[in-house]
């Protein structure tokens, strides 16, 4: 399981299970292929379709894990007091701003201003991959400032999620899950001795309520998970957590890839697509880049001028570049934003600004690299 773990690992099957969605969706095997993802799975009132499934189900592991990641940094890690995450605070709001005023630039008078959050989103995954593959010689610190903006961005994606896709919540579900939330957190401080696996058991079953009164009131069921994982105690849930991680790297996130991927390429040419489709694509490699090094700069005069001088500019460039790669984040926020033929360009523009931005960090990870390598020879 350790390779799977791999950061490397990650984002290569992230990418390829994209690129094979993408690639099948455009075969003779497309038709069958989107027909299984729109059917229908469930009974009564929990009725979904195959795509739903992975997206509003299993991807709430994926939620729940970030939430236990999320809460490690803010209580023991690297954003455990203000001071320490007030810079990658300001990096990575600027580097949500930025790309939604661009997107906004392109579609926003052309009735299609619901997509903005869509480039606002950095993988992690992908980012510590691209950083792992191609920065070796780097000092730590560059990966954890990258970490903890990455960190901060998700959870500024949470609350979009929440608080933009949500529409007529049922208030009386949500105080239930709520309940049910802190019941869930309330039982993971018991899980000792011979009790362990009764109330684990029972945990699995509050969670998978939880998570149904989060999905009929009418909010992301991915809520849910990044609910439970605030919640559960601090140590078990680290377990579960690393648990988990295999599953979620292996499985989890790529067939959420390979699910978002399945679109058939428009066959249009350049000037026909959506400005949704044009202000993704700019947003992510451009607006990601630019904003995330101008709060990464605007941010570092928080800081001593010792702390200033251990990220240089160019490497808050780096970490803009890699901030570009939005990929899984991005793409459930596209699925939350349009539908029909702009969510199919929508996926098209993540993909291909996600790869641009893997292209640019590559280049910029390996030469700040061989700068630091010819440096101090001896970190290579």
């Amino acid at each position: 399981m350790s390779i799977i773990r791999s950061e490397r690992t990650a984002a290569a099957l992230l990418l390829g299970a994209a690129a094979l969605g993408l690639l099948l969706a455009n075969t003779a095997a497309g038709p069958a292929l989107l027909d299984l993802q729109h059917a229908h799975l469930g009974a009564g009132g929990l009725e979904l379709s195959v795509g739903h499934w992975i997206s509003d189900g299993l991807l709430a592991v994926f939620f729940f894990i970030v939430a236990v990641e999320l809460r490690h940094e803010l209580v023991a890690g690297d954003l455990n007091s203000v001071a320490k995450a007030l810079h990658p605070a300001i990096a990575a709001a600027c580097g949500v701003a930025v790309p939604a005023l661009v997107y906004l630039a392109f579609a926003g008078s052309a009735g299609l201003g619901q997509g903005w959050p869509v480039p606002t989103a950095t993988d992690i995954a992908f980012a510590l991959g691209v950083l792992a593959v191609f920065g070796r010689g780097l000092p730590n610190r560059l990966r954890v400032f990258l970490l903890a903006l990455a960190v901060l961005d998700d959870l500024i994606a949470i609350v979009i999620i929440a608080v933009f896709f949500t529409t007529d919540p049922n208030l009386v579900e949500l105080l239930l899950a709520a309940v049910a939330v802190v019941a869930f957190g309330l039982l993971s401080r018991l899980l000792r001795g011979r009790l362990r696996w009764p109330i684990g058991v029972l945990m699995v079953l509050v969670a998978l309520l939880t998570w149904w009164l989060v999905y009929d009131s009418g909010v992301h069921a991915t809520i849910a998970g990044v609910a439970l994982g605030l919640v559960m105690s601090r140590g078990p849930a680290r377990r579960v957590a690393h648990a988990l991680e295999p599953w979620s790297n292996g499985l989890i996130l790529p067939l959420f890839a390979f699910s978002a991927a399945l679109v058939v390429i428009p066959a249009v040419s350049p000037a026909e697509l959506s400005p949704a489709f044009w202000g993704i694509l700019v947003a992510l490699p451009v607006g990601k880049l630019v904003g995330i090094t101008l709060g990464g700069w605007l941010g570092s005069f928080t800081r001593s001028p010792e702390d200033r001088a251990r990220i240089p500019l160019f490497g808050l460039i780096v970490v803009g570049a890699l901030g570009g790669i939005g990929f899984t984040v991005s793409l459930l926020m596209n699925e939350l934003a349009f539908t029909g033929q702009t969510r199919a360009e929508g996926t098209l523009a993540v993909l291909l600004g996600s790869a641009v931005a893997i292209v640019v960090s590559g280049g910029l990870v390996s030469a700040l690299a061989r700068r630091y390598r010819a440096r101090y020879p001896h970190r290579g």
